[in-house]
């Protein structure tokens, strides 16, 4: 029985974390990884140029804990911080967590007794939204095990590009399961993948899991509440609109699309990329209508800015409204209108019940 579980327990996770200016939450995500209940991981942590404590505080840790490695480099953002953390890994198994999140005690215990049972490339886990005030919990598959292999994986990947169908139903959980976080993935399964900057793609987690998925044999989902994702906006001040991201996001786009052409997958996949287009006006929205410098017209004009590109025009075109539920059909109806006004309406609203 001891060697049968040794098998079941075997190989050497390489958890990445990378960390800028991240003093008040560092201490506790390392905590979560050094007291794992499985010990036969290694702690790489890229301090990404943080001008704060952080560093210190990971200096006390390593000082107490051999399996840490601390990388430190000039800032370069996220990406970087990943790939950096890659190229240093010698694991057979390859997890991230951000350094104002957190896991739980038995995350690698049971995400490697899984991988190595079902004999999958990856493991994708739920995870819990941490707020100031309250926690809610994401099980984006369900309450129940899934396993994806020998062909089905493909649907799993064609998810990761974009829902369809009954899929709409839930749009606000579009990028749920396309973290970087809330996942054991196999070295080998990454392919050689590694992080594009979000300066280039507005942000890295789609494309990189999107490229993963599309050469993964199998993967097995657990229900287990295992990753804490910190939604704390309390010591922020003021919120800026990204208005760039709009140009980046095109760009990932772009890239996506040369993935599916590379791969000749049938037109559902397609479908699924101008649905993920649509919805990421949801994104766009919400980070315009948290900006503090601007004022309702401004937004709305901007808004309308982005309502009109050619791109946009064309993916709500195709857009199919019955999936959706009651209120999120009169969003996408007043976005095919190009109604901005109104569409700013929602997103306040939105906004504002989100933060309840």
């Amino acid at each position: 029985m001891k060697m049968e579980l040794a098998k079941v327990h075997s190989g050497l996770i390489s958890i990445i974390v990378p960390v800028y200016n991240s003093e008040l939450y560092i201490a506790q995500c390392m905590d979560s990884i050094v007291r794992q209940s499985y010990n036969n991981i290694e702690i790489i942590v890229v301090n990404d140029g943080s001008t704060d404590n952080s560093l210190n505080i990971l200096k006390k840790f390593a000082s107490l804990d051999s399996r840490i490695h601390i990388i430190s480099k000039e800032n370069s953002g996220l990406s970087s911080a990943r790939n950096t953390g890659i190229s240093y890994a010698k694991g057979e198994f390859i997890m991230f967590v951000d350094s104002d999140d957190w896991i739980d005690y038995k995350t690698c215990e049971k995400a490697i007794s899984i991988i190595n049972n079902d004999n999958a490339d990856v493991v994708l886990w739920s995870y819990v939204r941490e707020y100031p005030n309250t926690s809610r919990g994401t099980q984006y598959f369900g309450t129940s095990k899934l396993r994806w292999s020998n062909g089905r994986q493909k649907d799993l990947w064609r998810r990761m590009v974009g829902p369809i169908d009954e899929e709409l139903r839930v749009p606000n959980l579009l990028d749920s399961m396309i973290t970087a976080w809330g996942k054991l993935y196999r070295r080998n399964a990454l392919n050689g993948v590694y992080f594009v900057d979000t300066n280039i793609i507005g942000t890295e987690d789609a494309l990189f899991n999107i490229q993963v998925f599309s050469k993964i044999e199998s993967a097995t989902y657990i229900p287990d509440l295992f990753s804490h994702y910190r939604k704390d906006d309390l010591f922020s001040l003021s919120h800026s609109y990204k208005k760039e991201k709009v140009d980046q996001w095109k760009e990932m786009y772009k890239r996506i699309y040369n993935i599916l052409k590379e791969n000749s997958v049938s037109n559902q996949y397609y479908n699924a990329l101008n649905n993920r287009i649509c919805l990421g006006l949801i994104g766009l929205g919400l980070n315009l209508v948290e900006d503090t410098n601007m004022n309702f017209v401004l937004k709305t004009k901007e808004l309308n800015n982005i309502l009109i590109k050619s791109y946009y025009r064309k993916s709500l075109k195709k857009l199919r409204l019955s999936y959706f539920s009651f209120p999120w059909k009169f969003f996408f109806f007043f976005a095919k209108m190009r109604c901005p006004f109104l569409l700013i309406c929602m997103l306040y609203f939105m906004n504002k019940v989100r933060r309840l």
